[in-house]
């Protein structure tokens, strides 16, 4: 007798260990998204106040020993500094899902990063064939093609919805994607000078770091020496310095017979560190970065101007339609290759309020622009109200699809949270692999 093939689904319910891990990473970063938006609201009250002057000089407070060339403005330091923090816990995240989570299964990989791919690719040719006629703006093509993960649970969190582990868990390893493809791209892309020197000194501690957490050393006063000299000369080699908190983060280990208090360093270094970059570097970073004069009168001509201006429109339009485009066209691709199905509790609807969901793009799309323009210009302020703008479109029309659909959710998540599965489910993130050696 034939027996039918099991249909594949593109979003499988996942296991409670993974469920509940995927839930404490997205508490601390709805926390960190709330104050990210505070903190760039703070920003846009101080510099359409009678006090941006006070706004402007605080920003541009110069601090740092200038021997080193280190003598740079607060916000240079938010940009280049605290957000290597971030990229850091960035790097502690890519290394985990690749090596334990679920970007080492090529098959369940396939989908979001996909999704990323195609969320980077289609706002990347909007933006670029509006600025066909502006051949200066062109370098800001890679601006709408990050999602800010932070923000985006912001967003969940104020509105409420009652998203099922399964999309939560896909929107969280898209973005880890769309980060490493960001990486890649101010790595490679928006590198003006290379000091060869500098980034081989920079090798040095990298490799002495690596050493270290390889052999489980977790002392501060023997890593942050090494992590600083790393960031240092990273810095002083022209690639941007946040690459430095990528490569520190793929040092530490995720397998392996070291632990600490039964998890990996990996894991231990992450509950260290990403309550600091979600409540700290990122909040900093955004409060220097989304100031904007939008009323007229700053260096940027205000609104006005820059709606007139093909840089905003194409990172609006990037980010509101070519991250829904893109996420929705490379999952539909992936679904016509693969046969699978949305699972019965899901359709494209859903996938869809995601999709605009991913076009909040503001922490990396902020830092592109002024690597892209520089701090300070005319067009860096247009990029600013173009992301901004973008993002919060992006957010509204996300709300509208995914709240309509909140009964339909919490139907689902009454369902997960009494799952019977929850107890005897193998953790692969606190499972020690004995054959495996610290990778």
């Amino acid at each position: 007798m034939p027996t039918t093939p099991t249909r594949r689904s593109l979003f499988p319910r996942g296991s409670w260990p993974r469920a509940r891990r995927v839930a404490d990473v997205l508490r601390t970063e709805t926390v960190g998204g709330v104050l990210l938006v505070s903190a760039a609201a703070a920003a846009l009250l101080f510099a359409n106040s009678p006090w941006r002057d006070a706004y402007t000089a605080l920003a541009g407070f110069t601090v740092g020993p200038a021997a080193l060339h280190l003598d740079l403005s607060l916000a240079t330091w938010a940009a280049d500094g605290l957000l290597a923090v971030f990229f850091f816990v960035v790097g502690l995240e890519l290394k985990r899902e690749f090596l334990a989570g679920d970007l080492r299964d090529p098959r369940t990989a396939l989908l979001p990063v996909a999704a990323a791919v195609g969320g980077m690719a289609v706002p990347a040719l909007i933006y670029v064939a509006i600025n066909l006629a502006n051949p200066d703006a062109l370098v800001g093509w890679a601006i709408p093609t990050a999602t800010d993960i932070a923000f985006a649970l912001a967003v969940l969190a104020v509105i409420g919805t009652h998203l099922p582990t399964a999309l939560r868990t896909f929107l969280l390893t898209l973005a880890v994607v769309d980060d490493l493809l960001a990486i890649t791209v101010i790595a490679v892309f928006y590198t003006d000078r290379l000091s060869v020197a500098a980034l081989l000194g920079a090798l040095v501690p990298l490799a002495l770091f690596t050493l270290a957490v390889q052999r489980g050393v977790r002392s501060w006063w023997v890593l942050l020496p090494l992590a600083a000299l790393t960031w240092v000369l990273v810095h002083a080699s022209g690639v941007h310095a946040t690459v430095a908190g990528v490569l520190l983060g793929f040092a530490v280990p995720v397998l392996g017979r070291r632990r600490v208090h039964g998890v990996s360093l990996s894991e231990h270094f992450e509950h260290r560190w990403r309550p600091l970059s979600a409540g700290f570097a990122v909040p900093v970073f955004a409060f220097f970065a989304a100031g904007v004069t939008v009323v007229g009168g700053g260096d940027g001509g205000g609104i006005g101007a820059a709606l007139a201006d093909t840089v905003t429109l194409g990172i609006v339009a990037g980010l509101v339609a070519g991250k829904t485009v893109g996420v929705l066209g490379a999952t539909w691709l992936v679904q016509r290759c693969t046969r699978a199905e949305p699972s019965d509790d899901l359709s494209w609807w859903d996938l869809l309020g995601l999709a605009q969901l991913a076009g909040i793009g503001f922490t990396v799309s902020l830092l592109v622009g002024e690597l892209a323009f520089g701090t300070g210009t005319p067009q860096d302020d247009h990029v600013k109200i173009g992301v901004l703008g973008g993002s919060l479109l992006a957010a509204l029309l996300a709300t509208v699809v995914l709240r309509a659909r909140n009964a339909h959710y919490r139907r689902i998540q009454e369902i997960e949270t009494r799952d019977d599965d929850r107890d005897g489910v193998p953790d692969v993130f606190q499972q020690e692999d004995r054959t495996s050696p610290d990778g």
